[in-house]
């Protein structure tokens, strides 16, 4: 393969980045507009000197879109694509680093790959025919248009994935691990400690004694600097006004939706004429009423097993006969009517066997078919012809013709199946007939020929017309709503406090800290990428306040804070830096006090006594009564006999010890054993590669304009 002769020719250059990595180890449619436009950066942003164009983040964002059919909401594909290009960049750089490159035939033989269980390029024998996708690749070239895009789409991920593998790949094979690293890292963690030591705990000096001040924690997260640097957030607090149906509402809608059941006169603006109109109780068109009278669930006529109905009118329509009608009655969120169009019985399952003969556009209909509609329609009919003679030959049958791979095998056996499962037309089909029955029926799949095989015991269901009216907030109680926001936002212009403005009126200020430039959710209201991109306006000020339209209401929201890129205030890391600063403090004071020439002397003018460690190891540096103590331990490991250490910092306090024996372990017949774990944990760690050379890069994200905050 042309990539192993090059990483033999760059052997050097791989070790640079292997060692590299084991050191790293310890929108909307017119924003896509707007963004070409001159007064629009051009620049989203640049890794390690490389620019991200807006056409190229453009182009990116649009062919996400396009993929996920828009199911992600803007921000989560623009998070998406950044991700993506920062990946693939990063990777690149890493490759061309070491002089790594991908031939056309790695490429073409990891799209073999992908692609060698694609049913579309499997031969007769059911293996696969690099042909096949050959031609298939070919025909696409030549047809141009949208579809050779597509195509070179996929082509420019299989190469990315095929870097990035290539990547992690060089660095897993170098972090291997010898018969000696084994051997030294079996004789360290199991050597047996003893020895004797003097404690004094960090637990000793009270905090209250111990002064941190702003500037020392200041101090501390400049020094600090890459743990603690932030990038731009604001802060807000809100209080919202949801538009929801008043009890005078629902009672209106109620009253509505029962009138529904009777019959009306309107005049009718065409003939002059007064008309009467029939309710849901006496209309002979169940279709023209739903449509007349604008059902905000629409009509559906499908038997319903007792099962299926609201327990809230179930017995009562299960008690009724055909043309009962029944309500108003509340459900969820809406008023209901309901008639009885019919009652009779059916199976509530259906055992049943199909030969799918698909056709050109058919649903689901693969590159393979080839049939027109009629064709598939005569090879239907002529099956059913044959069957109907020999029931027996269906099995064959179905395996030879059926295009549902999924069961032709199995001789085109669907097992049982419930009334909701199948399309109506199957559905009605083998509910409707007969146990033995066979027929053909068309759906959008193409034509099935349709085997009966079994029914269990018929049970009642009752066809349903229910008209639903959804329990929604009148126009006055939108205004009142909206007043109410109004007022609250003129409150606020008098300078009054959002928390005393809302206290007065008795409303919940909801605050939601943190928010980033491209964030888009809002603490306890969802996304309102509008709110967001307001608060970091360059016109809003801390106290600046404004009214938003949201789903279902309105919200005034006020901005609390404003935090610029760079280091926190020191207020907001005080209880992430203090107990550091206390720690170090009491360190100091502790390491004042281990004076003497002995643990002796040193236990004894602190009041304290000698204590003895035994039989202590690096594999589970604890020590008894006290708890984990690696660095302690780690110290004693690697200290000469009968030598005093002091002022060794643990993670509990500050020790003196004095290393009495070290005990080998036993030495082993081979280290092969620990030698694959120390490899393994290395190679599991490559998840974190990634992370470690992003986190190395030279990264500007200029992303924030291209979304409209100045």
């Amino acid at each position: 393969m042309a990539i192993l002769s090059k990483i033999r020719e760059r052997s050097a250059a791989l070790i640079i980045i292997i060692g590299l990595a084991l050191f790293a180890f310890v929108v909307d449619p017119s924003t896509l507009t707007d963004f070409f436009d001159s007064s629009k950066v051009d620049e989203v942003g640049i890794v390690n000197g490389e620019i991200i164009s807006g056409k190229e983040y453009a182009e990116a964002l649009e062919t996400y879109r396009v993929q996920t059919g828009n199911r992600v909401s803007e921000m989560q594909a623009a998070q998406t694509i950044w991700d993506n290009l920062l990946r693939k960049k990063i990777y690149k750089e890493q490759l061309n680093k070491a002089g790594v490159t991908l031939g056309e035939e790695d490429i073409w033989q990891e799209i073999v790959k992908e692609n060698s269980g694609v049913p579309q390029f499997l031969n007769e024998a059911g293996l696969f025919d690099e042909e096949k996708l050959k031609q298939y690749v070919t025909s696409i070239k030549e047809a141009g248009g949208e579809s050779a895009v597509r195509w070179q789409e996929y082509v420019n991920g299989v190469v990315t994935r095929l870097e990035i593998a290539t990547y992690n790949k060089l660095i897993s094979g170098g972090l291997g691990a010898s018969l000696k690293e084994a051997e030294i890292q079996y004789m360290m963690n199991y050597t047996k400690l003893n020895g004797d030591y003097v404690y004094l705990p960090f637990t000793s000096i009270p905090d209250s004694t111990v002064t941190v001040s702003k500037s020392d924690i200041e101090s501390y997260i400049k020094a600090h600097r890459a743990e603690f640097e932030v990038a731009p957030s604001r802060s807000i607090s809100y209080v919202k006004f949801a538009i929801t149906p008043s009890q005078e509402d629902e009672v209106a809608i109620k009253n509505e939706v029962a009138a529904l059941l009777e019959d009306r006169k309107e005049p009718n603006n065409v003939t002059n004429q007064t008309e009467t109109l029939s309710g849901l109780r006496n209309t002979d068109d169940i279709a023209i009423f739903f449509e007349d009278n604008k059902s905000d669930i629409p009509l559906d006529t499908t038997y319903k097993f007792k099962k299926d109905i609201s327990v809230t009118i179930s017995d009562e329509i299960f008690e009724g006969n055909t043309g009962d009608t029944f309500g108003p009655y509340k459900e969820n969120e809406h008023y209901k009517i309901t008639k009885i169009i019919a009652i009779t019985k059916i199976p509530d399952s259906v055992k049943a066997s199909h030969i799918l003969i698909s056709h050109i556009g058919a649903a689901r209909a693969s590159a393979e078919v080839t049939k027109t509609e009629t064709q598939a329609k005569i090879t239907a009919d002529s099956i059913l012809k044959v069957v109907r003679k020999d029931k027996s030959k269906f099995e064959a049958l179905a395996k030879e013709f059926s295009t549902d791979k999924s069961n032709s095998d199995t001789g085109g056996s669907l097992g049982k199946f419930d009334y909701k499962r199948m399309v109506p037309e199957f559905r009605d089909y083998a509910f409707s007939g007969k146990k033995g029955n066979i027929g053909v029926v068309k759906t959008a799949f193409g034509y099935h020929v349709i085997k009966i095989e079994d029914q269990n015991k018929p049970q009642k269901v009752v066809k349903l017309a229910t008209y639903v009216r959804k329990i929604e907030a009148s126009e006055e109680t939108e205004n009142k709503v909206f007043q109410n926001s109004e007022e609250f936002a003129l409150e606020l212009a008098k300078d009054t406090k959002i928390n005393d403005a809302a206290k007065t009126k008795g409303y919940e200020v909801i605050p939601s800290v943190g928010l980033k430039v491209l964030d888009e959710d809002i603490a306890r209201l969802g996304k309102e990428r509008q709110i967001v991109k307001w608060a970091f306006d360059k016109e809003t000020k801390i106290g600046s306040y404004k009214r938003f339209e949201v789903n279902k209401g309105h919200v005034v929201a006020v901005l609390t804070a404003a935090n610029e890129e760079g280091l926190p205030s020191a207020a907001s890391v005080t209880n992430r830096v203090k107990p550091i600063l206390l720690k170090e403090a009491k360190a100091t004071l502790l390491k004042a006090k281990m004076n003497g020439a002995s643990l002796s002397e040193i236990a004894e003018s602190n009041h304290t006594t000698v204590k003895t460690i035994a039989n202590a190891s690096l594999n589970t540096p604890s020590i008894t009564g006290i708890g984990t103590e690696p660095n302690v331990l780690g110290a004693m490991y690697h200290s000469e006999p009968n030598k005093l250490y002091t002022k060794i910092v643990g993670d509990k306090g500050i020790f003196a010890f004095v290393l009495k024996k070290k005990e080998p372990p036993t030495t082993l017949p081979n280290y092969d054993t620990n030698r694959n774990k120390i490899a393994d944990s290395r190679k599991n760690q490559t998840s974190n590669i990634y992370e470690a050379i992003k986190n190395a890069s030279d990264i500007e994200d200029n992303r924030a304009a291209f979304y409209g905050v100045n």
